[in-house]
């Protein structure tokens, strides 16, 4: 069994900034890819930054700049460092990871809810 945790979200100014954390658990092997994507009221799920087990990132065009991923793979947790927030941020955001528990495959975590008020 493999559980995402994650934690962090809230409600925030326009210009301020949060941290979302995501833990994985279980019985773990290994985890590739680690990421994070976010669901706006009747739009599609979106990628927002990834992060590979090295440390390659990559981000949406949309939050270059102002978000930043990292992870512990230690800890085999993920974070997003969420800076100069605008009300267009404002979503859930789901962790997402490539764990190799039996068999490799995505498990997701339940999201959290981040609200930028402007």
């Amino acid at each position: 069994q493999v559980q995402l945790v994650e934690s962090g979200g809230g409600l925030v100014q326009a210009g301020g900034s949060l941290r979302l954390s995501c833990a994985a658990s279980g019985s773990i092997r290994s985890i590739n890819a680690m990421g994070w994507y976010r669901q706006a009221p009747g739009k599609q799920r979106e990628l927002v930054a990834a992060i590979t087990s090295g440390g390659t990132t990559n981000y949406a065009d949309s939050v270059k700049g102002r978000f930043t991923i990292s992870r512990d793979n230690a800890e085999n947790t993920v974070y997003l460092q969420l800076n100069s927030l605008k009300p267009e941020d404002t979503a859930v955001y789901y962790c997402n990871a490539e764990i190799r528990h039996i068999v490799i495959a995505n498990y997701w975590g339940q999201g959290t809810q981040v609200t930028v008020s402007s």
